[in-house]
């Protein structure tokens, strides 16, 4: 029953939607910005849940098939069909309300905002090989290497840039610093596309039988650990050591900071080990959750 209920929290991708508004409720801490409100959240849970979602939509395998969640999406089909069309018209609603709702500062609102939002939806779009045809042919999920820093620059945008673009929209008046915003995005972008290829690696078996070339299958699975994801998430530590001595962090906020990449560290040193499909969905999409709530909590301290 226990099983069931993971799988069901986890397959059915409701907790990547909680992961979207965590990291969404870290960026107006961090950022010291007021929180959005509860439809532009209600938003983007729906909308992560349902694009997560329409990768497994069509799936037709066996019963038998070697991987667990591909397996599932396969026997819960009709339900993935309902939750992704149930999820696509409540995005649908949430956008109409928001764009009602806002429309006067809508029209108000800088180009700048509109250049961020166009780049997101267009990587977003792109990702699936949604844009037709006869403007460009790309399908970003099946280019190797380009596919874990799309996923990044999405996750980043949407969870850092997108709550002030909302923020705008609803009228509130705020300044946040520049280079904290500019630091924010980054720091997500690193670790969102360092948590992206460490996906890649329950992926390496079928991706190489594809002659796919991501980060693993290209590189080996021990030189992408200790040639790649750990070299990154050292820097990431670096440029927080960095910035934390530029903004007069102090060592408590700076060490709670710091303690999603030391357990990126220890995750990406234990993967040299195959691990089951869920470890990879608790485990390392739970480094995300552990980033908001690091972010938060250190900003208590600040």
């Amino acid at each position: 029953m226990i099983d069931r209920i993971i799988q069901f929290i986890f397959f059915g991708n409701f907790f990547v939607g909680l992961l979207a508004i965590a990291l969404s409720i870290e960026t107006a801490v961090q950022l010291n910005v007021p929180f959005n409100n509860t439809a532009y959240y209600l938003l983007l849970f729906f909308a992560t849940m349902a694009y997560y979602t329409y990768a497994y939509v069509h799936v037709t395998v066996s019963a038998r098939h070697h991987n667990p969640r591909t397996r599932w999406y396969h026997e819960h089909r009709a339900f993935v069909r309902w939750n992704l069309k149930f999820s696509v018209l409540l995005s649908v609603l949430l956008v109409i309300y928001l764009l009602y709702h806002d429309f006067t500062h809508l029209r108000q609102l800088h180009w700048a905002y509109w250049l961020i939002m166009l780049l997101v939806v267009s990587a977003g779009f792109l990702y699936y090989g949604l844009l037709p045809k006869s403007i460009i042919r790309l399908n970003i999920r099946d280019t190797g290497l380009l596919k874990s820093f799309i996923i990044g620059f999405v996750w980043a945008s949407c969870v850092n840039l997108f709550p002030l673009v909302m923020l705008k929209l609803e009228g509130h008046l705020y300044t946040p610093d520049p280079f904290l915003v500019a630091w924010l995005f980054i720091k997500t972008f690193m670790f969102c596309t360092v948590n992206a290829i460490m996906f890649d690696i329950k992926d390496y078996a079928e991706d190489a039988n594809r002659s796919l070339k991501t980060f693993v299958v290209r590189f080996g699975l021990r030189n992408t650990i200790f040639q790649i994801l750990i070299p990154l998430l050292l820097v990431g530590v670096l440029a927080m050591v960095i910035f934390a001595y530029y903004r007069h962090f102090g060592y408590i906020p700076l060490l709670i900071n710091i303690l999603p990449f030391a357990l990126s560290l220890l995750v990406a040193y234990s993967m040299h080990k195959r691990q089951n499909i869920l470890y990879y969905l608790i485990v390392i999409d739970g480094l995300l959750l552990v980033k908001a709530i690091c972010g938060v909590v250190a900003m208590q301290f600040f």
